[in-house]
């Protein structure tokens, strides 16, 4: 059997268990490829949303947390589960924790080589999802039909021996606003951390994985497993590095650190 690698932290976010996009047998795959000391679920892990209007809660999505617990049971994993604006219902129950291996809260502070990371979903200084979730919830609506547009399209490239091509990412890129709202996230992710005391921000929410130097804070982003299907991963030097699932061997890509280092294959190093 194929050796497990370990890291000392995992941080994955936003799955959206409970809906169609979510790639629940994926993220479940990957758990069970490694151990890890700590494991940190960092919001939307359960779209509570879609689950109260047409979204179905599957037995791949109970899978998850079963593996979930057997890391907890197998390899004394630290589960930490930080709430999301699409599983705000855990409002309702936080903090709450359940003897020395679980909790969900809020936010977290992890230490880290020497450094402190403030660990938070990112919702927080989205105006939409706080103060108009009206419009989230259109958005949430439209970004569900790109999806099924994009599913269609990519079975179409499949046929006709073409890679997969994320048609929500382009028009992300491409958009001004689209890119405007993700600049200015990121900006406003770094200043909270400053305002913290803290080197480092992980965060999730805007499904961006990301690993970059902006001025003197770290930015760390954990994307999502709906399309960019990746991790943060921490070894035991308190190097950070991103991981990229790859569906078609069932394993896991090397680590691409491209936005900090500007090549391929090398770990970040925050130590």
């Amino acid at each position: 059997m194929k050796n497990k690698l370990h890291f000392r932290t995992i941080v994955i976010s936003d799955l959206h268990l409970g809906t169609k996009g979510s790639k629940a047998k994926e993220v479940t795959n990957f758990l069970k490829q490694y151990k890890c000391r700590k494991l940190i679920l960092n919001g939307d892990i359960i779209d509570g949303w879609q689950l109260k209007k047409y979204g179905t809660w599957k037995k791949k999505h109970t899978a998850f947390f079963k593996t979930v617990l057997k890391m907890m049971d197998d390899h004394d994993t630290k589960v930490i589960y930080l709430r999301g604006n699409h599983d705000d219902f855990l409002d309702q129950i936080m903090p709450l924790k359940l003897g020395k291996q679980f909790q969900i809260r809020k936010d977290y502070i992890l230490k880290s080589g020497g450094k402190r990371f403030y660990i938070t979903h990112g919702d927080i200084f989205d105006s939409i999802t706080t103060h108009m979730k009206w419009l989230a919830y259109l958005g949430d609506v439209g970004y569900t039909f790109l999806l099924w547009v994009n599913k269609l399209y990519n079975h179409y490239r499949s046929w006709q021996g073409l890679p997969y091509y994320s048609l929500s990412q382009v028009v992300k890129q491409r958009v001004k606003a689209a890119v405007s709202y993700i600049s200015d996230f990121e900006e406003k992710l770094t200043e909270l951390a400053r305002s913290r005391n803290c080197d480092g921000i992980i965060c999730g929410h805007i499904h961006q994985p990301a690993i970059r130097q902006m001025g003197d804070v770290i930015y760390m982003n954990s994307g999502d497993w709906v399309e960019s299907l990746s991790a943060l991963v921490e070894d035991y030097n308190g190097n950070w590095s991103l991981i990229y699932y790859n569906e078609e061997a069932n394993t896991s890509k090397e680590p691409t650190i491209s936005e900090f280092f500007g090549q391929k294959g090398r770990l970040a190093q925050v130590s």
